[in-house]
């Protein structure tokens, strides 16, 4: 009955049935499904049921599809993350304000939306990715393993040390996903094979080496022809962009730094020694615990009957490990399931507060050296612990750390005095932000002045990007107001105003006109000798040895024998022009011309095409060869594959959002 009423769900009679079943959901109807984006969405992505590929999009059919929504906190903690991996990669170079784009915001949700159109489209194929796959995939990876092997102890901190914290669960669960949007690419990325014969063609085309004569002709005769006011001007209106005058700024600004903060007092005794009584605990050794474990793994989605197993497990251990005369470590050899610390018997090295997990580390800091105590539950499973050794905390008396604390006091001392000074400095600003006059003068400071200069200039504190990039900012420029305490180096920041501003702009002809005139006849040099080697090349082509045309141009004749392709001979861009000619058929030659750098002109004449010997690959290199080739059409199909998803699902986005 069901199979029958799926194989009729499709056309105009199973539209109307299924509008007349869904309305009596209309009152609470999800606003997404109506085709809109959440409040708390960037965009979503919808794909028809599997059962009903042509299922239209329009209510109320539409609730039959499935979708994958992009939350704004999902947008925004990928655009963080993107945004300090272009600041770590950029350095001082890095611009926030231009980071902020919109482009640059569309490409970040261009790669959330396609992770989201891969894992409908996992769902959809049937995808799953087991327990096993999770645990295996996170004990490999580098970051959690200590000489090769997986360690715990590295893996809950690493997790700890997040930004927000995670739990081994919540971990899982992305690794989970991960894999299962990566799974289908993957896939069809790993299934591309190069066959023999694009083996051997590659080969021709990549190691082909060509022979040629290439006549070096003389430079052109200089251009001393009259430039006219008319073609002057023709050639500034078509060339504006090439005499402009760069955009320039002039600040004044106010300096606090080292030179302006007045040194602060040295400490005194009674100061050291009340810091000291404060922050005793900073100067104590923590107390250490040497431990060992044995782990009963039980996975997260595990029914009652499955713990409850290896809850007992663990607790015969614990009465067989508490036993006289046990041997902990060669039971944890035998029954641990911790790949980090079986082969050691289960040892965890020393242990301070902090580092474990709750429940684990609860029990281990309530335990006597020598105990043993389980089972201990935690989101790994059932542990069984002993405590071998306690190495308590020792306090550094004052004597051993004064000279620490003097120096972390006089540092403390000057940045207090730096803020204090830069507090006062824009509290007084914030009152009158028209002028730095005032504020220099009740703080004691020195209204300097710097310019005019471009963006591209470097001088005095314009050198620092984050001075540069707020010298030009629309804000200053066109209210005139000084800005925010500008941070260039440690304890180091400037207040700056523009006060005067110009325009990118053109520069007048009049004063350009002696460039313009020797741009003009520099452009007809150059395309007089093109014409002039054109018209060699057509002699060669009539037949004309090049020896005799290169004669009577003067030129000399270089021969290039086994010429390789790519080599910047005589210049990257002559090589790609020699290898994009014509093969030489007997009877009729191949020749052409090039520029070189100089301005200067070439012919050629190409004699001979060698192509690549495929015979002369080792069954090694064939074999990297073939597996280079299988990656690079690999790629293509699965950026293809995601390409043509985004084709088949419906994405909406709402910029606004953004």
């Amino acid at each position: 009955m069901l199979q029958k009423l799926r194989d009729r769900t499709s056309g105009w009679a199973a539209t109307i049935v299924i509008g007349l079943l869904t309305l009596p959901f209309l009152l609470v109807v999800d606003q997404g499904y109506l085709g809109g984006v959440g409040a708390n969405s960037v965009a979503q992505v919808k794909a028809p049921p599997t059962w009903w590929a042509g299922a239209p999009s329009w209510w109320p059919a539409s609730m039959l599809w499935r979708h994958e929504e992009v939350s704004t906190d999902e947008f925004r903690q990928r655009f963080e993350q993107e945004r300090m991996r272009q600041r770590q990669a950029q350095g001082d170079d890095f611009d926030p304000r231009a980071f902020e784009s919109l482009e640059n915001k569309r490409t970040v949700l261009d790669s959330l939306i396609d992770e989201k159109a891969l894992l409908l489209a996992a769902e959809r194929a049937g995808v799953v990715v087991g327990d096993v796959a999770v645990r295996d995939y996170i004990q490999g990876m580098p970051a959690f393993q200590v000489d090769g092997r997986f360690d715990a102890t590295r893996y809950q901190l690493a997790l700890s040390s997040q930004m927000p914290p995670q739990t081994p669960r919540q971990f899982e669960a992305l690794v989970r996903q991960s894999l299962q949007q990566s799974l289908l690419p993957t896939g069809i990325a790993t299934s591309t094979f190069a066959t023999d014969a694009e083996v051997d063609r590659i080969v021709r085309l990549a190691d082909e080496t060509r022979d040629a004569q290439v006549a070096l002709l003389p430079p052109h005769e200089e251009d001393t022809a009259e430039v006219t006011d008319a073609q002057a001007q023709a050639w500034y209106d078509a060339h504006k962009g090439d005499f402009m005058r760069p955009e320039t700024v002039t600040i004044e600004y106010v300096e606090v730094g080292p030179e302006q903060v007045p040194a602060p007092e040295q400490a005194d005794e009674a100061t050291l020694r009340s810091r000291y009584e404060e922050e005793k605990a900073r100067f104590v050794e923590p107390e250490r615990r040497l431990a060992s474990h044995i782990l009963i793994r039980v996975d997260a989605d595990a029914d009652a009957a499955t713990r409850k197993a290896a809850e007992e497990k663990a607790a015969r251990l614990a009465e067989e490990a508490a036993a006289d005369g046990a041997d902990f470590a060669a039971l944890a050899r035998a029954n641990s399931e911790d790949p980090g610390s079986r082969e050691d018997g289960g040892d965890l090295g020393w242990v301070e507060q902090g580092v474990m997990v709750a429940p684990f580390e609860e029990a281990l800091f309530a335990m006597q050296p020598g105990q043993v105590r389980g089972p201990v539950q935690t989101d790994f499973g059932y542990h069984v612990l002993q405590l071998r050794q306690v190495e308590a905390g020792a306090q550094e008396p004052f004597e051993q750390v004064r000279e620490e604390l003097a120096r972390e006091q006089a540092q403390a001392d000057r940045e207090r005095a730096y803020s204090e000074l830069t507090g006062r400095l824009t509290d007084v600003i914030y009152q009158n932000p028209s002028t730095l006059d005032s504020a220099a003068r009740e703080t004691g400071l020195q209204v300097q002045k710097l310019g005019p200069f471009s963006r591209d200039q470097t001088i005095g504190v314009a050198a620092s990007p984050e001075v540069k990039r707020a010298a030009f900012s629309e804000s200053l420029i066109e209210d005139g107001t000084a800005s925010d305490p500008i941070e260039i180096g440690p304890s180091h920041s400037v207040v700056i105003r523009v006060i005067d501003h110009a325009p990118e702009e053109p520069r007048p002809l009049a004063e350009v006109r002696d460039t313009v005139v020797a741009a003009v006849r520099a452009d007809r040099r150059g395309k007089a000798a093109v014409a002039a080697a054109e018209a060699l090349v057509e002699r060669l082509r009539a037949g004309e040895a090049l020896a005799d045309v290169a004669a009577a141009a003067n030129a000399e004749v270089v021969p290039l024998d086994g010429l390789p392709r790519g080599a910047p001979v005589p210049t990257a861009a002559a090589n790609d022009v020699l290898f994009e000619a014509a093969l030489p058929v007997e009877g009729t030659p191949s020749v052409g011309r090039f520029g070189l750098e100089d301005g200067r002109q070439a012919v050629f004449v190409l004699t001979a095409v060698h192509p690549g010997d495929p015979a002369k690959l080792t069954p090694e290199q064939r074999t990297q060869l073939r597996a280079q080739l299988a990656q690079i059409d690999g790629t293509a199909a699965a950026d293809d594959y995601v390409r043509r998803l985004r084709e088949r699902f419906i994405v909406v986005v709402e910029e606004s959002q953004l």
